[in-house]
């Protein structure tokens, strides 16, 4: 089911829809996806390039999608070049926020899952995301970035067309800078990063610097336990859609095995998302299922209760327990989250 909402607050007035599976009980925790569209996209436009839907549908879970106004940036973008959007408590990433709140707090309509609540987005959407990782950590436990930016890659609309085009600052500064956003409540945000190689609208660089940016700040935010090098990844998996694009996928974990940054490089692909829905804007057929990977690694992160901001403790930001799921079993809808 698919229905429209407005969420208004001092920063402004934004719509939200949200899909329902059809089979929903409202008493059952579930998780909840926050998805940002990118320029010039609509939610709608977003919600059926990507076919998250039918995942929601598949395995029980909400989705919301945010929608940016034409009063607020002509061309539908997300506005994460500016300052006043980079930071905790003002502007859009605090709408947002107030928008996962609203949905939480609706009980008679849903049951939120307070552990397994994340947020992915494709360009302008991916780099609200990576923005909302480092802002609000106590409330998404892992994000998703798609053709996206790193944190406080652009502080104006100049530097957003640059950076775009030729890659952005230094990013072991950028991920110092995302992990003193996060203030006291730093921990590891789990970050599975997409990118085509032959996107020339935000250039692979990005998806690098995305990659190293988070590599910088979760070091930073977990002493002694995930001390990850871009150069020296955990594992580099080949892959080939049947009939469509290689791709290479990169991953990175902590010291006792745990996977906390996925990469996928998509060979050849432009400023699209990956393996969506032909006939849609901004979507690549061709490509692995992004939607599917990017939920299979959320499920795999739920937020620990030990991080949540009830019970987080300095002692907390030394330890993430380590988390077991059984995506085998989640795939055949035996899981019950």
């Amino acid at each position: 089911m698919w229905q429209e909402y407005n969420y208004r607050s001092a920063a402004g007035s934004y719509p939200y829809f949200v899909y329902t599976p059809e089979n929903y009980q409202v008493g059952t925790p579930v998780p909840l996806i926050v998805m940002l569209h990118g320029c010039t996209q609509s939610a709608l436009d977003f919600a059926t390039g990507t076919r998250m839907n039918l995942l929601a549908e598949q395995y029980n879970c909400i989705v919301v999608y945010p929608q940016q106004t034409k009063a607020s940036n002509q061309n539908m973008c997300w506005n994460w070049f500016l300052p006043s959007n980079q930071v905790r408590e003002r502007g859009e990433p605090a709408s947002i926020a107030g928008i996962v709140q609203t949905i939480k707090n609706a009980t008679m309509t849903w049951t939120i899952d307070p552990t397994r609540i994340y947020v992915a987005g494709i360009s302008a959407g991916a780099a609200m995301a990576v923005i909302l990782g480092a802002t609000y950590p106590d409330i998404f436990a892992a994000i998703g970035v798609h053709s996206g930016l790193q944190f406080q890659a652009a502080t104006s609309i100049n530097t957003a067309f640059k950076v775009m085009r030729r890659g952005g600052p230094e990013p072991t500064q950028q991920g110092y800078l995302a992990y003193s956003a996060m203030s006291h409540r730093a921990r590891l945000v789990p970050t599975i990063v997409f990118h085509g190689t032959h996107d020339h609208f935000v250039v692979p660089l990005n998806g690098d610097q995305t990659v190293q940016q988070w590599i910088e700040t979760n070091t930073l935010a977990s002493p002694g336990r995930y001390t990850a090098n871009f150069s020296l990844p955990a594992s580099v998996t080949q892959g080939q859609v049947p009939g469509g694009r290689a791709y290479t996928t990169t991953s990175w974990k902590t010291v006792d095995g745990e996977e906390i940054q996925a990469y996928w490089k998509i060979n050849g692909m432009g400023h699209a998302w990956s393996g969506g829905n032909s006939g849609s804007p901004y979507t690549d057929r061709r490509g692995p299922d992004a939607s599917l990977a990017i939920y299979t690694f959320f499920m795999s992160h739920p937020l620990m209760q030990t991080e949540t901001p009830e019970s987080h403790t300095a002692a907390s930001h030394k330890r993430f327990p380590h988390i077991l799921t059984d995506l085998i079993s989640f795939r055949r809808g035996k899981h019950n989250s």
